[in-house]
């Protein structure tokens, strides 16, 4: 009896070590319906962890990301209007299409510090985003 307890212990330690979860990302506030949403998930060290194109329906693109780890991330993501997989600018540096990125993490300049990009993710974890134009 003692074999089986510790085998299912054994079991249960690892299954929680290869937790697998899904982010179901919901994009909001898109002005139209061109294009695509480009979303890249990174880990804590801001190294993409994937990246995914999501179709946009009525202003609004749902993606959901599967078989991930248990763990932190931060998503950005941008409107490719145009389709040609770059996020257009002005002479200034200044983005041409809408963008956003995980907590909804806009400062007055650019974006948030990394730090407050981030979130959690366990089991099935679901967010939404608003997408930001200038």
């Amino acid at each position: 009896m003692n074999k089986l307890y510790l085998v299912l212990v054994f079991g249960a330690f690892v299954s929680l070590l290869n937790a697998q979860s899904k982010v179901q990302v919901e994009i909001t506030d898109i002005h139209n319906d061109q294009g695509c949403i480009m979303l890249e998930l990174l880990d804590t060290n801001q190294k993409q962890v994937m990246h995914e194109k999501g179709v946009i329906k009525d202003g609004k693109c749902s993606i959901t990301i599967n078989s991930i780890a248990n763990g932190k991330y931060a998503i950005r993501y941008f409107h490719d209007e145009n389709a040609n997989g770059e996020l257009d600018k002005n002479f200034m540096g200044i983005p041409k299409e809408g963008y956003g990125f995980s907590n909804d993490a806009y400062g007055n300049y650019g974006p948030k510090d990394f730090e407050e990009w981030i979130f959690s993710v366990e089991n099935t974890t679901k967010i939404e985003l608003k997408t930001a134009y200038l």
